[in-house]
């Protein structure tokens, strides 16, 4: 940390690695706003340096154009990305309040200068000094050429080509969607953790595992039945995944089931009288974009999107959507009748007509007499410690690299939290070794403060601060799995070890970068239906054998997963896989359709278009109670607006990518380190330096074939 930041108050340092403990809601209020006002004088003086330089018909350069461009910008990301980094990992009343005071604020100013005119011409005259320089010298390289079009179009989405009363309407929409998004994820939050249900009878309980009675006895003494035990009750049942989840998995009790289904499918809806309600929020929020998109010269909202990703149309887009419907519909149907046959055989009386509170429970049944997997069972064989072992030891193998525990060299927000450095090269020890990168990991599921799902973010980026001295990537890693109970350590279901994998592969993707120009370092300037490329390919390696039976061993015993277990595991890797691929593909024309079709003026409700999609793309229809919107938070409180089919385009480039290891044989060693260092060097190195088809192409040697997708997803014959 630089002399010049180290007095100034910790969320305004803009440099280095937050102080946690200091960023407070009292912090965030007095201090943003005098950041803003910093900034907003910054941004006066670039602009006025600027105009007289193109008065005078001065050439520009990078370092007076961009550079201080991106050091604002980067000032803003600092320290706001801090405080909405606590709003999702350490979330109260008090920060959430602060929060939303400042972020109008926020808003404003990433909107003044989105639409400078004077910057905007400034980096139009640099592209045209490149187009007409008379050599390679004077031209701008392909990574400032990249920085420099997303900067020009980005500008041109944020309505810098907008006068007057339009912009001023654009503006205002936009301060009300970032109010709106922010609202929608905190009344999902507060739905989640607003329900439980307190079970006292062992008849209620049972069928449950060990793990899961722990974790719902620990729920309930956290919240005051101090005697609570796994054994004797009460147990706290909640809507969180790690509770909620293997309940409609294991519970004996289908009206149980019922009920927490309905509860959690209903939530953030007014259910029940309730306050927290996002059908008016979801209206509105597609109403402004709608609008907004309008104002930019679009027919929607899903132009705006597809002009910055790498789908050339909404049309390509629902090709393989519908490439992967037609495919995955009767495999999903035949999987539905495979469910119910299951149930008669165990003379269920729901076996005629399955609802979805039935599918996970039947799943599990059909899972265990198919392939006699059992997944409760692997639990032990998944200690957060040992997985965390094999992670880090497959990352050595295939990228080189080495991952030391750094835990009490950087500050916290949580005591559940690590910290980790990253070490160029395969052996190096702590202390030896280039130093690349470093990352926090919160692993834990906290209902009360911490918002669900799994996510990588920026904590720093790869970049050169002023008086050139290098800034090493810092990602934060947050997943939500099971938590320790007592003694024991976080035992993980196999689907949270494939999550911490998937999730590494963002981190991964930040830290390794060597492109040193922040605005493409890393996951930066990636086109959003790539960026999910690394992080998919990394969980294909859950499935391989010498990574798996590497890390699988007893918590207690030390023994490896058998043999036979692992040979189970990769039989049933497929399973359900037509009802997991339809799954998606419903998420994704949804988000689709709502962002081009939906209008106010269109004639029905938002609902009505998501099941009039659930027609084609379900084999079960949504249940009356069924309000899955309002908790849609990918694309009403998150990025994923029209981009949600982002997962399944970016899954062809995953599939396709571990085909290349697949090809050269997962057990010759030579050869997969191989082409694990050219992963390294192009799809982790690249960023967004270049285009993803041709980052994939250096990687591959040629352009992505659906084929391994379709053939990993087990939706043709092998």
């Amino acid at each position: 940390m630089s002399s010049a930041t180290a007095t100034l108050p910790a969320i305004l340092r803009g440099e280095g690695l937050p102080v946690f403990e200091a960023i407070t809601p009292a912090a965030v209020r007095e201090h943003i706003p005098q950041l803003i006002q910093d900034l907003e004088a910054e941004l006066s003086a670039l602009e006025q340096s600027l105009e007289q330089a193109l008065e005078r018909g001065e050439p520009l350069n990078w370092a007076a154009v961009i550079d201080p461009l991106q050091r604002l910008g980067e000032r803003l990301r600092w320290s706001w990305g801090v405080v909405s980094h606590l709003n999702g990992v350490d979330n109260s009343p008090e920060l959430r309040e602060a929060h939303a005071e400042q972020q109008a604020a926020v808003v404003q100013f990433g909107n003044r200068a989105g639409q400078s005119q004077v910057i905007y011409r400034a980096l139009e005259q640099l592209r045209s000094q490149h187009l007409s320089a008379s050599s390679d010298s004077t031209r701008l390289d392909g990574t400032q050429l990249r920085i420099l079009q997303a900067e020009l179009r980005d500008m041109q989405l944020r309505g810098v080509g907008l006068r007057g009363a339009e912009q001023e309407a654009f503006n205002a929409a936009s301060q009300e969607l970032a109010e709106l998004s922010t609202r929608f994820g905190n009344q999902v939050l507060d739905a989640t953790n607003g329900w439980t249900l307190r079970l006292s009878e062992p008849a209620e309980v049972a069928g449950l595992p060990a793990s899961l009675l722990d974790q719902l006895a620990q729920a309930a003494r956290q919240a005051g039945d101090a005697g609570a035990t796994a054994d004797a009750g009460p147990w706290l049942l909640g809507l969180d995944m790690p509770r909620y989840a293997p309940f409609l998995k294991y519970s004996q009790r289908r009206d149980l089931r019922e009920q927490v289904y309905r509860a959690h499918v209903s939530r953030a809806s007014g259910a029940q009288g309730s306050e927290l309600n996002n059908w008016p929020l979801i209206e509105r929020i597609l109403s402004l974009r709608g609008e907004q998109a309008r104002r930019l010269g679009y027919t929607n909202w899903a132009e705006v999107s597809l002009a910055a990703k790498m789908a050339d149309s909404e049309q390509a887009v629902e090709a393989l959507l519908d490439d992967l419907r037609a495919a995955a519909y009767p495999v999903a149907q035949q999987e539905l009748e495979a469910l119910k046959a299951c149930a008669a055989r165990h003379g269920a009386p729901e076996a005629s007509e399955l609802q979805p509170w039935d599918v996970s429970f039947w799943a599990e049944k059909l899972r265990l007499e198919s392939f006699e997997l059992d997944s409760e069972a692997l639990r032990p064989y998944f200690p957060l410690p040992r997985v965390l072992d094999g992670l880090f030891a497959l990352c050595s193998r295939l990228f080189g690299i080495t991952i030391v525990p750094a835990d009490g060299e950087a500050p916290v927000w949580h005591s559940d939290v690590r910290y980790f450095r990253i070490l160029e090269g395969p052996q190096a020890q702590s202390g030896a070794g280039e130093a690349l990168a470093a990352f926090y990991l919160d692993p834990y599921s906290r209902p009360g403060s911490k918002r669900g799902g799994a996510w990588m973010d920026e904590c720093l980026v790869r970049s050169r601060a002023a008086d050139g001295t290098p800034v090493l990537p810092v990602a934060y890693l947050i997943c939500n799995q099971s938590p320790p109970v007592g003694d024991t350590p976080s035992l993980m279901t196999f689907e949270e070890v494939e999550t911490l994998f998937h999730e590494f592969g963002h981190g991964l993707q930040h830290m390794l970068t060597t492109v040193e120009r922040p605005q493409a370092a890393g996951i930066n300037g990636v086109e959003w239906d790539a960026v999910e490329l690394p992080s998919q390919f990394m969980e294909n390696w859950c499935y391989d054998r010498a990574t798996l039976l590497g890390m699988a061993r007893h918590w207690q015993s030390g023994e490896p997963l058998p043999e036979q277990e692992f040979a189970k595991l990769l039989a049933a890797r497929t399973f359900m896989g037509g009802a997991g691929t339809l799954r998606q593909v419903h998420f994704a024309l949804v988000d689709l359709k709502l962002h081009s079709r939906w209008t106010p003026e269109c004639g029905q409700t938002p609902e009505a278009l998501r099941r009039e999609i659930a027609a084609n793309t379900t084999v079960l229809a949504p249940i009356d109670d069924d309000a899955f919107l309002c908790s849609f938070g990918h694309i009403f409180a998150g990025g994923y607006a029209a981009g949600y089919y982002s997962y399944k385009w970016a899954e062809v480039l995953s599939a396709d990518a571990f085909g290349a290891f697949e090809e050269v044989g997962l057990e010759n060693e030579a050869e997969i380190c191989a082409t694990g260092r050219r992963f390294r060097d192009t799809v982790l190195s690249l960023g967004g330096s270049l285009d993803p088809k041709q980052v994939f192409e250096a990687f591959r040697g040629r352009q992505p074939s659906s084929e391994a997708l379709i053939r990993h997803s087990g939706l043709v014959a092998v």
